[in-house]
């Protein structure tokens, strides 16, 4: 195999779902990345509204990381436009792992600041759940993914 034949091998497969086709299965999937999305992308902005609020409150003092303002912007940037990506479909898996992330750092926060009271960290778990769904299965047959890998296959 051909060092291009292996970068698109690996490509095709960043951007290939793991399910066949079952409209009933793929409707829901496809809703459940939307959604997932669109409710994910007030958070980001939310902290670019209070930088500074959320630099000093969250990720200085409850979390205890260094440059918190570097990482205030990173988290936001990362909810805006893995959102983005998650709700069209276009990179789903590394917009999902992006989520994810933010949503480890999210259970990481209540857990350090509030301890193990479920209410505290019950929607960045939900969230990451979601987004490790999508990491492991892709965007589905209903995503700008798809339409790229059908439009490879074709070639």
């Amino acid at each position: 195999m051909s060092t291009t034949q292996s970068s698109n091998s690996l490509f095709f497969s960043l951007l290939n779902s793991n399910q066949e086709f079952n409209l009933g299965f793929q409707i829901v999937w496809t809703l459940l990345r939307v959604m997932a999305g669109l409710l994910m992308i007030h958070n980001g902005f939310d902290k670019l509204a209070d930088v500074q609020g959320f630099a000093d409150n969250v990720v200085d003092a409850a979390m205890g990381l260094p440059f918190p303002i570097f990482f205030t912007y990173c988290a936001a940037y990362g909810e805006i436009i893995g959102a983005v990506l998650l709700i069209l479909g276009l990179l789903t898996r590394p917009a999902a792992v992006t989520l994810f992330g933010t949503m480890l750092m999210a259970i990481y926060f209540h857990l350090r600041a509030d301890g193990f009271v479920i209410s505290a960290f019950e929607m960045a778990t939900l969230y990451a759940s979601c987004y490790s769904f999508f990491i492991v299965n892709g965007g589905g047959a209903f995503s700008l993914d798809a339409l790229i890998t059908n439009k490879l296959e074709q070639n």
